[in-house]
């Protein structure tokens, strides 16, 4: 016993003492074929934005295949990357670091994703890295599982009677009024790549709309044996398409992919598309990168909306995505809306897309009759009508469409009073501590400021010492209360931010909503009022005459045809002089207004004729940035402006042609400054949006 414990003290005295260096484990062998892995690192610095090369151990010499996603040693911890290649000879000599294991066999990143990948990095001065997270969604293991490796035989589209009754009635109706709509949907069919800008024309009718027009576009595709990815600004139009793509295909034959679908529903639908289980996607901006198999159609809609422009590096917009796509993968491009941007009037203008339209007559047949309130109008003297501060003609064409079915009331903004002024001199009522913007957030609150919050008790002008505040813009909830006293006993809805409403019924009611928040009312709206048209107008950024007649025609689109006694009215709009954006809505001519926007910014070299980016950051760092550039020829910088309290903004101005030189500096610029730890950061961004603001 004694002897017993006397070993056991021995032993623990040797657990104690310290102990020399272990023997490192003998390296793995490497693969025998292709033992060397090029690897893109999500390091998340831009001047180590390239690949890595790997050593591929004899474990993994199945598993690590191009696409698939890996962890590797870089820089003393642990980060993902994805196989680009394998190949049989290093590029650089040294010893190579091994790769630490495979994350997934899943061949997640396609070569066709890869390229377009790479020429949107190159577009926008941004990482590759970047670019596959946006084009990736994260990985969901129980995903992996659940799906099966092989899609189910589904029967061909022949096959299907319901599905080919339901798509020949779309055929029939969706784009019989569009003559060369029907060419684009042979071509399509056929296996052609044909390019459109496709001017929809408003119906009541859903199997015209053109949400079953997209459908019958991605139907053509499949019937020649290939997929669709169709792009749409958010959740309630990807739902009307969801059910225009069911009725046209039948079950199973495609998904919806968005960002806002969870983690696991989202993978699941991206590696429903990656194993070829379907082959039409409709989604958000998640779906632009979509790994369709035999892409045969890219698509979007209403490209305008900024929410098809991405709000994270490199802040691709999808419309160029798409366009990237579509000329790697020679395939179908097909841009739709009710309105035309300047930047797709210049694909027409330059041949790269062709005009689909319908005819006048049938332009004048769909479109409602459209009314004109200038500024300053007369208020109607009813009492009750007067406090909804309408002009006449809206007033009574109100009350009498409210007769036959709901009426849409756009309001350019949201909340109670979202902008305020002086009732003295009309000056701007402006924050005395950041000098933003007052607002009245609810009838018995206190004037807040609408950047820093901070509430105002005793407002004083700075103009005139006034005292007293006014509306400069009424928002969508005082409007709803002032047009529930001038109608009594109508019900009144609101459709904007925090509840958005996806239909309304028939009957006769109010719905008052901010642009993009517009329901779609079942049978169409008797009326549209578009109220406040100079706040749309006047607001400090190039585009501002474009978001305008992007807004009204998207909502008066929602009304029923002239021939069926719809109507909108404009009200609020200058009339002091002719104003193209309200001409063009008169008119029904969204072409017609593009093709003159064009026109005015090319004499005044302005996007899109020309390429500009952006440059932000401290005076001094923004001056050292623009020192260190090698600027291609024609390139001219101008500014600096104002940016913030502390930053200054320099906008870069390149002539077409050397665009691309002028992404390459920008790139150069960025690698750059990553690599410099005390340099500060520059804001580097391509095709800014806000020119002009």
């Amino acid at each position: 016993m004694a002897e017993k414990q006397a070993g056991e003290q021995l032993e623990l005295i040797r657990s104690r003492l310290p102990r020399g260096p272990r023997r490192p484990a003998s390296p793995e062998a490497p693969a025998s074929t292709d033992p060397v892995a090029s690897v893109q690192v999500d390091t998340g610095l831009a001047h180590l934005d390239r690949p890595f090369e790997y050593l591929v151990p004899q474990s993994l010499a199945e598993t690590a295949q191009p696409g698939v996603r890996v962890k590797v040693r870089f820089a003393g911890q642990d980060l993902d990357g994805f196989v680009l290649e394998r190949r049989a000879t290093a590029e650089h000599e040294g010893r190579l670091a091994p790769l630490r294991r495979v994350v997934s066999p899943e061949p997640v990143l396609t070569p066709s994703v890869l390229a377009a990948a790479r020429v949107v990095a190159q577009r926008y001065a941004g990482s590759l890295g970047d670019v596959l997270r946006l084009a990736i969604p994260p990985r969901h293991a129980a995903a992996e599982k659940a799906l099966p490796a092989q899609a189910a035989d589904l029967p061909s589209l022949s096959d299907d009677a319901g599905a080919g009754a339901a798509a020949g009635a779309a055929a029939a109706s969706a784009w019989a009024r569009y003559p060369s709509g029907r060419h684009f949907l042979a071509h399509l069919a056929g296996g052609g790549a044909p390019a459109a800008s496709w001017l929809a024309l408003p119906t009541t009718d859903p199997a015209e709309d053109w949400p079953a027009g997209l459908a019958e576009a991605a139907r053509a595709a499949l019937d020649g044996g290939r997929g669709s990815v169709l792009v749409v600004p958010d959740h309630r139009d990807v739902v009307r398409v969801d059910a225009a793509l069911a009725a046209a295909l039948g079950p199973g034959r495609h998904v919806r992919l968005t960002a806002d679908q969870g983690p696991q529903a989202r993978y699941t639908a991206w590696l429903k598309v990656l194993r070829g289980h379907v082959q039409v996607v409709v989604g958000t901006r998640a779906a632009a990168l979509a790994p369709v198999r035999d892409l045969g159609l890219l698509a979007w809609w209403d490209d305008g909306d900024d929410l098809l422009e991405e709000p994270r590096a490199p802040y691709p917009h999808v419309r160029e995505v798409l366009a990237a796509r579509a000329r790697l993968e020679s395939c179908a491009l097909l841009s739709a809306g009710f309105t035309r941007t300047t930047q797709v009037q210049a694909w027409v203008d330059a041949g790269d897309l062709k005009p689909i339209a319908a005819p006048p007559r049938a332009v004048r047949a769909a479109a409602p009759r459209v009314l004109v309130a200038g500024e300053g109008a007369e208020l109607e003297r009813d009492p009750a009508a007067a406090s909804a501060h309408l002009p006449s003609l809206a007033w009574r064409t109100a009350r009498d469409a409210l007769k036959l079915g709901p009426v849409l009331v756009q309001v350019p903004r949201r909340g109670y009073l979202p902008s305020m002024s002086c009732q003295t001199c009309r000056a701007p009522a402006r924050c005395g501590h950041c000098n933003g913007p007052l607002a009245l957030p609810a009838p018995d609150a206190v004037p807040a400021c609408r950047w820093c919050g901070r509430t105002v008790a005793h407002f004083e002008c700075r103009q005139c010492g006034g005292g007293r505040l006014r509306a400069s813009v009424v928002g969508a909830r005082r409007t709803a209360e002032e047009l529930g006293r001038a109608f009594p006993g109508v019900p009144v809805h609101t459709s904007g931010a925090g509840e958005v409403l996806g239909r309304v019924a028939a009957a006769p009611s109010l719905v008052i909503a901010t642009p993009g928040a517009e329901p779609v009312a079942d049978g169409g709206y008797a009326a549209v009022l578009l109220l406040d048209a100079w706040a749309s107008l006047d607001r400090p950024v190039l585009t501002a005459g474009e978001e305008s007649v992007r807004r009204w025609f998207a909502a008066a689109a929602l009304c029923r045809g002239a021939d069926d006694g719809g109507v909108a009215v404009l009200a609020g709009a200058p009339t002091h002089t002719t104003i193209p954006a309200v001409e063009s809505l008169v008119r029904w001519d969204p072409a017609w207004f593009a093709d003159r926007e064009l026109a005015e910014r090319a004499e005044l070299r302005l996007p899109p004729t020309v390429r500009m980016a952006a440059l932000t950051a401290p005076r001094k760092a923004v001056q050292e940035a623009l020192a260190s550039m090698q600027l291609p020829p024609g390139v001219e910088a101008l500014g600096p402006l104002p940016a913030g309290e502390d930053a200054v903004r320099f906008l870069l101005r390149a002539p077409l042609e050397v665009g691309d030189s002028l992404a390459e500096a920008l790139t150069a610029l960025r690698a750059v400054r990553s690599a410099h730890k005390e340099a500060v950061p520059v804001a580097i961004r391509v095709d800014p949006p806000d020119i002009g603001s």
